[in-house]
Formats: C-alpha cells, sequence, structure tokens
C-alpha cells in the first residue's frame, strides 16, 4: 500500500535540529555534501534514520525524498529501524572467523535470544555481524557503537553484553570511553566530542599493527631480513646478482630470466601427445 507523507518532528525538535543544520551545512561550498552528516543527525535524534529523519533532510538540502532514500539505504551506517543503546557489531570476516569470530557470534546469539540485526527486549543491544572492523591483527574483534573491543572469546563477548545491558561501566580495548549509539551518531554529524578526557584517550595502532612498519624501516631484530627503503642501497647487502640466502635463484628485482614463452630451449605447451582428455 502506499505510505502516507511522514509527519513532521514536533517543533522544540525541529527548532534544535535547524540550528544543529545550519552548523553542518556551513562547512560545505555545496549543501547536498552535508547529506551524510546530517543523516548521521537525526539518526542522532531518534536513535535510527527514521521516514520523519529523510523528509527532514530532504526538505533541509532541496533534495527529492527518493535522493536521500537512496543514499541511507545504501550505508549500513544508518538503521532503517529503531536499534538498541548499543550496537555490538562481531567481525566474521575470514581473519576474525577463523580466530574465533563465528563462535563469538553464535553465542551471543544464543544468549541474547537475538538474531542478526535484532534488538534485546529491553532495547539495551542489537547484535550484527560485520564484514571487517579494520583489526585484522586482534582478531576476533567485536565493536560497541565503533569502539575496539579486541582478542575476544565467547566468554569474554557474553560478560561484555551483560555488563551493557546491567549498565556496568565497561571500557574499550582502546580509543575514547564507550558512549551511547545515539551519542555516537551525533559526534559522527560532526560535532565535539565533549565528555572530560574523551579526546585524549583516543588510541592508535597497537604493537602488533606497527610490526610491519617497524620492519620497513629496518627497526627489526638483530640479524632480520628486511627490505631497504626506497632509494637507498642496501645495508650490509650480498652482491645484486647473488640469489637469496636458500633460494637457489635470483631476486626478482633482477634482470628479467628465460620463460618458457621466451626460451626456445624450453617452449611452453604440451611435450607429449594429447589424448581426448586433455593428458
Amino acid at each position: 500500500m502506499p505510505q502516507l507523507p511522514a509527519p513532521d518532528y514536533p517543533a522544540e525538535v525541529r527548532a534544535r535540529l535547524d540550528a544543529d543544520a545550519e552548523a553542518i551545512i556551513g562547512r560545505y561550498p555545496d549543501s547536498r555534501s552535508a547529506l551524510l552528516p546530517l543523516l548521521h543527525l537525526v539518526q542522532a535524534e531518534e536513535g535510527y534514520v527514521s521516514r520523519t529523519g529523510m523528509r527532514y533532510c530532504a526538505q533541509t538540502l532541496g533534495l527529492t525524498t527518493a535522493e536521500v532514500t537512496a543514499v541511507a539505504t545504501f550505508y549500513s551506517m544508518y538503521r532503517r529501524k529503531p536499534s538498541g543503546e548499543y550496537q555490538v557489531g562481531v567481525c566474521t570476516n575470514t581473519l576474525c572467523a577463523v580466530m574465533g569470530g563465528d563462535a563469538i557470534f553464535d553465542e551471543l546469539k544464543r544468549h541474547l535470544g537475538v538474531g542478526n540485526n535484532e534488538t534485546t527486549e529491553d532495547g539495551k543491544v542489537t547484535l550484527e555481524h560485520i564484514e571487517c572492523n579494520a583489526a585484522c591483527d586482534f582478531a576476533p574483534v567485536v565493536m560497541v557503537n565503533w569502539e575496539f573491543f579486541d582478542n575476544q572469546t565467547p566468554e569474554s563477548a557474553r560478560r561484555l553484553v551483560d555488563d551493557l545491558r546491567a549498565g556496568r561501566p565497561v571500557a574499550p580495548t582502546r580509543g575514547a570511553p564507550l558512549c551511547t549509539y545515539k551519542e555516537t551518531a551525533r559526534i559522527l554529524a560532526g560535532f565535539p566530542d565533549e565528555r572530560p578526557g574523551a579526546v585524549e584517550a583516543t588510541g592508535g595502532a597497537g604493537p602488533a599493527s606497527l610490526v610491519g612498519l617497524r620492519l620497513a624501516k629496518g627497526e627489526a631484530a638483530p640479524g632480520a631480513r628486511v627490505v631497504h627503503p626506497r632509494g637507498e642501497a642496501p645495508r650490509d647487502a650480498a652482491p645484486h646478482d647473488a640469489p637469496m640466502p636458500g633460494s637457489g635463484h635470483l631476486s626478482s628485482h633482477d634482470a628479467p630470466q628465460p620463460t618458457s614463452a621466451s626460451d626456445p630451449q624450453h617452449p611452453s605447451g604440451p611435450v607429449g601427445p594429447v589424448d581426448e582428455e586433455g593428458e
């Protein structure tokens, strides 16, 4: 059935959103560019992007509701239905899955009594599987409102959601202190996090993330083989034409070697008759 036009926000809510929307739109030379943060703003108001929120974005930016809907439905960070105070995302991509992500997700579904993208009856936790949290070196990883909880197990993840539902303090492994989903959405809209110590608590990459960088800079342990920085001569390197230890052949950085396609002595293709099976 065709849907009626979405209702407008109450006057006091509209006035508050208008002031925030004006600040957001003022950052961009073209107001259309403000759509993404504006969707975060209405999500901060209701906890999801409602039809009313999409109507508000369209009216404020001079767009059609179809244009706004196309964007709001493309990005998974915008919720299309009411969700919990805490969005618990379990990475089930390859490495996290191998390290236990699938087991964590299955345990949380059982423990919370919800499925993917479903919310607990108390409205506290929405559970979802995520394709990648970009933290493979801390696998398996769980995120709560986009804050990292590294090296999880089914047991630790179960304690985590129990603490969230009980209102007990929960500290991410790294990054800013945890806040509610609506508060997170407002920060993503571009407004400062005014909680005391939140900005100072931000965290960067951990030691596991920096190993490759240290190797590239030649900061590895004595005797470790690293690639020398581009444009610099290798330190303590063997002659250029010497094979790598244990390799038995020249480095790939040397001149091209004969291949079956270019060396008449080693022609490509079958070396004997081919039967009907191609063998």
